[in-house]
């Protein structure tokens, strides 16, 4: 089994030398190139001091060049840690400083946001020891060092350091080996219909799990081709898909909402696109019945989706509005929250993972501190199985909360508000009102869509108790408050329902 990066560099430069590997607006690389681009600027960074083990920060915009350094890096054992462009230098020095950052590459500017040095060292950043604004070039060592080097390499040896959060506190930096995060992307490839045919567009940045692991990654393994951009924008990215004969577009579901509106003002053609593509952007001939398909449900913790079924076939009907079954090399158990106690089959509980292809660690925090004594990793999700083994998920255990007694899901309120007419997002917590939470609910609608409507309709779908009392209407998904590590912001979301 091919389990390092090295090795899949070497396999599949191989079997596609010639087949484009990443491209993006301005640039594509083969397999053949990347392989040996990888090779010289791995042995550049052994010349600079980088070498099995280091530390390396990248931030850095979605690019060919992401692809090329992140892959060099990781080749020759060393610790890759995505970091966030959206980041502000408090956070950014936290980051560094939980993961013990040894190297940071950092493009100097990006969207308008300016990424000032660090001062490496420092009492605030003990680790740091340098700071490059492009990855090194320059001699190498000869070939056979390099490669000796990248072979090396161990699938138990640390791949990357991803960085996490939930709706609040500190960031948790995950870690990941070569083998745990190579055997979690490899079991959900069939499931989410990427095979070495696939030109696969998702918008999801590098530094997410969702465009590392469920993008480059993704692509590295099946050999397919990851086609991204730095920059989403419906008219310049509805062109790249047409240009580039996309045909898997993965990723958000209110982007791809957001793209549908556009298609016919570019008059982009997206015929190459085919079923398991989100489907919004596919014709109405090959979308599904609503809730038919698995909704992906993964995490950082598990390198990315370890729950699914395959994307373009329809689930049994007693499974639609799951997410399907686990992947091979999962273990899924459901506990009581308080007893930790596994729960019959149907009822909610605390989802609980266990495998080969589940995180290592968790950064400053001790094994016992992070996995259970039989070793499952409590997700913080809830959750419920039904007997033929599919996972239904219920929201956060911390997001959770009670209205006179009874128990709001936020995920189930967001899953009926987005089956109302006019609405394509939702997005709902609880919103403190003196001693008591209400129901508060952020919703991507129509223009001609009003709160009475909306009331009138939810009250059609959900019991009394969980429609929604305070309301905010936006246009476009891009207004919902949303952390470093692109989950929604819950404190800044209600502050935007109590600001109507």
């Amino acid at each position: 089994m091919v389990d390092t990066v090295d090795a899949l560099l070497r396999e599949q430069a191989a079997r596609h030398p010639d087949k484009p590997a990443v491209i993006d607006r301005d640039e594509r690389i083969t397999y053949a190139e990347l392989d040996s681009a990888t090779r010289e600027l791995g042995a550049a960074f052994l010349e600079a001091g980088i070498d099995k083990g280091s530390r390396v920060g990248l931030l850095w915009p979605n690019s060919v060049q992401w692809a090329r350094t992140a892959l060099a890096l990781t080749r020759i054992g060393a610790v890759l840690v995505p970091l966030s462009t959206l980041l502000a230098p408090a956070e950014l020095t936290a980051q560094l400083r939980t993961a013990a950052v040894q190297h940071l590459i950092a493009v100097p500017e990006f969207r308008g946001r300016r990424y000032p040095d660090p001062a490496p060292p420092s009492g605030v950043l003990p680790a740091l020891r340098s700071v490059l604004r492009s990855p090194p070039t320059g001699g190498a060592p000869a070939r056979p060092v390099v490669d000796a080097i990248c072979r090396g390499v161990r699938p138990a040896d640390p791949l990357a350091i991803m960085f996490t959060s939930g709706s609040s506190g500190a960031p948790k930096g995950v870690r990941h080996s070569h083998g745990n995060a190579i055997g979690a992307v490899r079991s959900g490839l069939a499931a989410r219909c990427i095979d070495a045919d696939t030109r696969l567009y998702l918008p999801m940045p590098f530094f997410w799990v969702g465009g590392f692991g469920g993008g480059l990654m993704s692509a590295l393994v099946a050999g397919a081709t990851l086609v991204t951009e730095a920059v989403p924008h419906p008219e310049s990215t509805l062109r790249l898909l047409a240009q580039e004969r996309v045909t898997l577009f993965r990723g958000w579901p209110d982007q791809a909402e957001a793209l549908a509106r556009h298609v016919d003002e570019v008059g982009a053609d997206l015929s190459a696109l085919r079923p398991g593509s989100l489907e919004a952007l596919l014709p109405a001939q090959l979308r599904s019945r609503p809730g038919a398909r698995a909704r992906l449900f993964g995490m950082t913790e598990s390198f990315g989706p370890y729950c699914g079924f395959p994307a373009d076939t329809d689930m049994p009907e007693s499974a639609w509005g799951s997410c399907g079954r686990p992947f091979d090399g999962m273990t899924v158990r459901v506990v009581d929250p308080d007893s930790g106690e596994p729960v019959t089959t149907g009822e909610v509980g605390m989802i609980h993972i266990r495998g080969p292809h589940t995180l290592r660690g968790i950064c400053g925090r001790s094994r016992e501190d992070v996995f259970t004594a039989d070793g499952h990793y409590p997700t913080g999700d809830l959750g419920r199985l039904d007997a033929d083994g599919f996972l239904f998920y219920h929201g956060r255990s911390d997001d959770m909360f009670k209205i006179s007694g009874a128990s709001v899901y936020p995920t189930e309120v967001e899953r009926a508000l987005c089956s109302l007419p006019g609405v394509t997002a939702a997005f709902v917590t609880n919103v403190p009102d003196g001693e008591h939470d209400r129901v508060g609910a952020a919703v991507v609608c129509t223009p001609a869509t009003t709160r009475e409507r909306l009331r009138a309709a939810a009250r059609g779908v959900l019991s009394g108790f969980k429609v929604p009392t305070v309301w905010a209407l936006l246009d476009d998904a891009d207004a919902v408050p949303r952390g470093a590590t692109g989950k929604i912001d819950k404190v800044a979301l209600r502050a935007l329902l109590e600001r109507g």
